[in-house]
């Protein structure tokens, strides 16, 4: 038999996860993720899919993380009204998350056209709404782990640990036709295994065809215990305290937030670090630590969230007021605010009143994809745009890579190794360009490799069969170009001159200097 297989998401970047299998009988989904990162990508999110939501028979849905699952409720609202399988951990996760995604699209686009109002501009609406996302929570159907499920003619799946975050799988599926199968593995998020929160990955062996995330695909990240992690995270918060302002740090809602809260805790009340007051400023982060509170014991009956239920140092900031009434708070304090790349949500306006603050340090503690505030900050930008405004970065702005949920690329290597034989082909989907590369270089050095390597590309069709090299098949041009998919864009090109243009006026020597530097800029125009 064959089948076809199309990547409409996570090809040649980081976000957007969506790929589509077709056989003859039925045509099934896994993953319909939100993009992030350049306006150009984003945009992305506004169309129509390039498929027919109607015509899918089912999505096979990995985990809850936006980027994975955030355009489900677009997907409703365009006709789709099949199951939704994920794990039971996934669907808990997804009742908090889509409907503070709605949320927040509908906040983000009021404010929007306000703006756009003022300058003569279009109003747009938002993706979907918060009632859209409540609505399409009716279509998710709960499925255990290692074991297979019927999902539509001819195609059955079964999901395994894949030690991401709470509910995160792998999807093992199998395609059926006139006597012949092939299996197929999608990865999802593999986490890095060792962890004290959550299980070693897993997966399933001797598959035809295996897609694979690349995040870290070329990154080695030494392994750190508790120990030294919270050691880590202290002579952050020491030092910060000393620069006499708060700390603000950029927290996925889900699993880092509350990984960070566990730590802090710990090490103010142990006097490793300097106690003062934490607010939790993410409704979508405070109720996904209520859904850890329930789900998060571990198979031994240990508790790892179980001090999230009340503390003299922890304050959850539920609405716009008290999230507003933080900035009363001077000196040290600790800010963890959503979304954890500085996209959207009330990070911003943390942001906003403390980037331009020397007192002031910013810790970022997760992956930053290519053109997302996050990531300008991460690279050292001294000027950034938030909302229209433009501010000069006088904080600290720090990283600490001890918390990623993500496999480096050794993780990596090892997950797909254990996979193996594969029969057809292995395809890297899910990373930036150096990742994707640096992966497929890395697995063949490791002789991992027993079937063909193929990096994905967006909107890119290939053609299965089993013990096979897919092959791929000429289609529509694709939305974005590849190289195009994982760059800065123009709207981050017109940032960074604004930035360097109000720069250039301040440093002139007078007003005529500055008078001739415009008229040339003028000229050229």
């Amino acid at each position: 038999m064959s089948a076809r297989l199309h990547f409409f998401g996570a090809a040649g970047c980081v976000t957007g996860a969506c790929a589509l299998i077709e056989t003859d009988h039925a045509k099934v989904l896994v993953d319909c993720g939100l993009f992030q990162g350049p306006k150009t990508l984003k945009a992305l999110n506004y169309e129509r899919f390039p498929f027919s939501p109607e015509a899918i028979a089912a999505v096979l849905l990995t985990h809850a993380h936006i980027d994975h699952s955030g355009l489900i409720p677009k997907l409703a609202l365009q006709g789709f009204n099949g199951p939704i399988y994920a794990t039971a951990g996934t669907i808990e996760l997804c009742r908090v998350m889509l409907p503070d995604a709605g949320a927040i699209q509908e906040m983000e686009v009021e404010a929007l056209n306000r703006r756009n109002q003022r300058r003569g501009g279009e109003a747009v609406t938002p993706i979907y709404t918060k009632a859209d996302a409540e609505e399409a929570m009716r279509l998710f159907r709960s499925t255990p782990l290692k074991a297979w499920r019927e999902i539509a003619p001819g195609v059955r799946a079964q999901w395994w640990n894949a030690g991401h975050i709470l509910g995160a799988a792998s999807i093992e599926i199998e395609l059926s036709e006139g006597g012949t199968t092939q299996r197929l593995c999608f990865s999802g998020d593999i986490g890095p295994g060792g962890r004290e929160y959550a299980d070693d990955p897993e997966g399933p062996m001797g598959v035809d065809h295996l897609i694979v995330e690349s995040t870290y695909g070329d990154v080695e990240r030494r392994m750190v215990g508790q120990v030294e992690r919270r050691k880590t995270l202290a002579e952050e918060m020491r030092a910060a305290h000393a620069a006499g302002g708060p700390l603000l740090i950029p927290a996925f809602a889900v699993e880092r937030t509350q990984e960070l809260i566990v730590d802090l805790l710990e090490l103010m009340e142990a006097n490793e670090a300097p106690p003062g007051q934490i607010f939790l400023d993410s409704p979508l982060a405070i109720r996904a630590s209520e859904v850890f509170l329930e789900h998060g014991r571990l198979d031994d009956g240990d508790h790892p969230f179980a001090r999230l239920r009340q503390s003299r140092w922890l304050q959850y900031t539920e609405s716009v007021g008290e999230s507003r009434a933080i900035e009363r708070f001077k000196g040290w304090h600790v800010i963890i605010a959503a979304s954890g790349m500085c996209d959207a949500g009330r990070v911003r306006h943390h942001l906003r009143r403390l980037l331009w603050r020397e007192e002031a340090t910013v810790l970022i503690v997760g992956f930053q994809a290519i053109g997302t505030l996050g990531r300008l900050l991460q690279e050292g930008r001294q000027r950034v745009r938030i909302q229209g405004d433009e501010i000069k970065v006088r904080a600290r702005v720090r990283s600490l890579d001890v918390y990623s949920g993500h496999a480096d690329a050794n993780g990596l290597v090892n997950w797909v190794k254990a996979r193996g034989p594969i029969g057809g082909s292995i395809f890297l989907a899910h990373g930036e360009p150096q990742n994707l590369t640096g992966l497929k270089r890395r697995l063949i050095a490791a002789d991992a490799v027993d079937g063909k390597i193929l990096v994905a590309e967006l909107d890119q069709s290939y053609r299965l069969r089993a013990a096979q090299t897919g092959e791929p098949e000429r289609g529509a041009a694709p939305r974005l170009e590849p190289k195009n998919v994982s760059r800065l864009d123009w709207h981050n090109a017109r940032a960074e001159f604004l930035s360097a243009l109000q720069e250039k006026l301040e440093e002139a020597a007078d007003d005529a200097t500055r008078e001739a530097i415009l008229h040339d800029l003028k000229e050229r125009l």
